[in-house]
């Protein structure tokens, strides 16, 4: 017959084998926490980026007003560069997040892609 150990039969750790367990694991957090304040940088650097991009459509809508183009065409022209946008910004998530990765990062090119072809439209040269 053979004879099954129990838990009480197993030979205890010794305390230095616990030591380096804890310090392996410390070691193990505080290169997540550089990793963490990496991450925090480049967020808040796209935060500035979005920013500057604002400020950037933003001062592409008063140019065209003041050399006398149709409200329309300048609406049409914001809308499809606001799409593009929105593509980069789907991009962006899907790339951060661990679920939907190539359904999002598809769906953000077909937008980009989408005002791409809208903007030749609207400068009346067809791509299609």
């Amino acid at each position: 017959m053979v004879k099954h150990r129990r838990y009480s039969d197993k030979p205890k750790e010794d305390s230095t084998q616990k030591d380096e367990k804890i310090e392996s694991q410390e070691q193990e957090i505080s290169s997540e926490k550089t990793s963490l304040d990496f991450k925090s940088l480049v967020l808040s650097g796209t935060k500035y980026a979005y920013i500057i991009g604002a400020v950037a459509l933003l001062s592409g809508i008063f140019t065209p007003l003041t050399l006398g183009v149709e409200i329309e065409d300048v609406i049409f022209g914001m809308l499809s560069i606001f799409l593009g946008l929105a593509g980069g910004v789907v991009i962006f998530l899907g790339i951060k997040s661990q679920k939907l990765t190539t359904i999002m990062v598809s769906a953000g090119l077909g937008m980009m892609f989408g005002s791409l072809v809208l903007i030749f439209e609207l400068s009346n040269k067809s791509l299609f």
